[in-house]
Order: C-alpha cells, then sequence, then structure tokens
C-alpha cells in the first residue's frame, strides 16, 4: 500500500478531494500525512478529523530557504512517503529538495501548461483572450511549472469572467483531476519515457469541463 505525504498552506481543498476519492474509491494508497508551513492552516483541522497525522514546518521560523527545506524533508521522510503532493502548498522548494523526491512528486497548477506558468495564471489568461483555461497535474522539477504533464482539465473562459469566477471554475475542474492522477500513480499506471509520461490504461488524460 502506498503511503501519501501531502504538503498545503492553506484550506488544502485539493487535499480534501484526494482523501475523500482515497477512502471512496479504495485505492490501495492512503494519506499518511498532511504537513503545513502554517499553523493555522484550516486543512491541518479537516486532516486530524479524518484520522489523519498532521505536522507543522513554520518557515517563518528559519533564517534560510534551505534551512527550511531541509526540516521540512526531515519531517516528510519521517512518515516514509512513497508519494509527495503539491497542493496549494505556497512556497517555491529548492532544487536540492526536489532532486531528493525526484519522479515522486506531484503538483497541480492552474493553468494549460506550458502556458502561463507561475503566478497570476487566470488573469494572464483573461487578458490574452483565451477562449479556454484550465488546470495542469504534472511532475515536480527544479525547473518551475515545467515537469511532465500527467493530466490536465479545460474550462470555457466566459466573456463576463474575472480572475475570481474563472479560478472557481477552473478549481472544481482540479478537484477531478488531481485524484485521478494519484490514484493512476498508486496504481503504477504512470510511465515517465522521454520527459513525457505515458498512461498504462485507457483513461483520458484530458478532461473539459463546462461547469
Amino acid at each position: 500500500m502506498k503511503r501519501i505525504v501531502i504538503l498545503i498552506s492553506g484550506l488544502g481543498s485539493n487535499m480534501q478531494a484526494i482523501v475523500r476519492s482515497c477512502t471512496l474509491e479504495g485505492w490501495s494508497g492512503q494519506v499518511a500525512a498532511v504537513i503545513s508551513n502554517r499553523p493555522d492552516a484550516p486543512g491541518l483541522v479537516f486532516a486530524a478529523r479524518q484520522g489523519i497525522a498532521t505536522a507543522v514546518v513554520d518557515h517563518l521560523q528559519y533564517p534560510s530557504r534551505d534551512r527550511f527545506d531541509s526540516e521540512l524533508a526531515r519531517v516528510i521522510d519521517g512518515f516514509a512517503p512513497d508519494l509527495l503532493l503539491l497542493a496549494g502548498f505556497m512556497r517555491i522548494l529548492g532544487d536540492d529538495f526536489v532532486v531528493r523526491y525526484e519522479g515522486r512528486i506531484l503538483n497541480i497548477h492552474p493553468s494549460l501548461l506550458p502556458s502561463f506558468a507561475g503566478l497570476y495564471t487566470h488573469r494572464r489568461a483573461i487578458e490574452a483572450g483565451c477562449k479556454l483555461a484550465g488546470a495542469t497535474v504534472h511532475f515536480v522539477t527544479a525547473a518551475l511549472d515545467q515537469g511532465a504533464i500527467v493530466a490536465q482539465a479545460a474550462v470555457p473562459v466566459l466573456p463576463d469572467d474575472t480572475p475570481q469566477t474563472l479560478s472557481a471554475r477552473v478549481l472544481t475542474a482540479e478537484h477531478l483531476i488531481y485524484p485521478r492522477a494519484v490514484r493512476w500513480f498508486v496504481e503504477d499506471q504512470l510511465r515517465l519515457r522521454d520527459g513525457r509520461v505515458q498512461l498504462a490504461n485507457a483513461e483520458p488524460q484530458c478532461l473539459f469541463w463546462a461547469g
């Protein structure tokens, strides 16, 4: 049974979607721990209520990113994860940290990568006149938002959209594809070849969500 550790900074709505899917679908895996860099993260309360171990590594208590990364890795390794997930974790992780978990760390980004990597994705998509926006689950590498793509979900950009309304539509799609991608990893369905992800089963890696 694969062990999953999830990093959050706030509510952790994607974390909650993953926990619920794991339970309802009976994955051959378990969420072993939820870790936050903020002690007041509401997602920690949710996780504790599900009987999941929680921990806090407060980035404000460390004088450098390297020191924070080192302590975070120590706490993570205490839960012996097979898979590490970033779910609204609002810290940039150093290269050494990423290399430590290479091939077993996933993130979800609120755009159709490689378009709009980085911040302010929804505003940038609207300003560019995009008719579609979306979310991408990808392996994490040292290059920000450039790891191999596991799954994507596209949503329409409506004429009267604001960054807030588009964000809400994309978030709903995130809650669909992130648990699906995690389940594929747990079931050993993902293969990395030449920097691309291939899926061993016939499920679609792309979803259109009109909601």
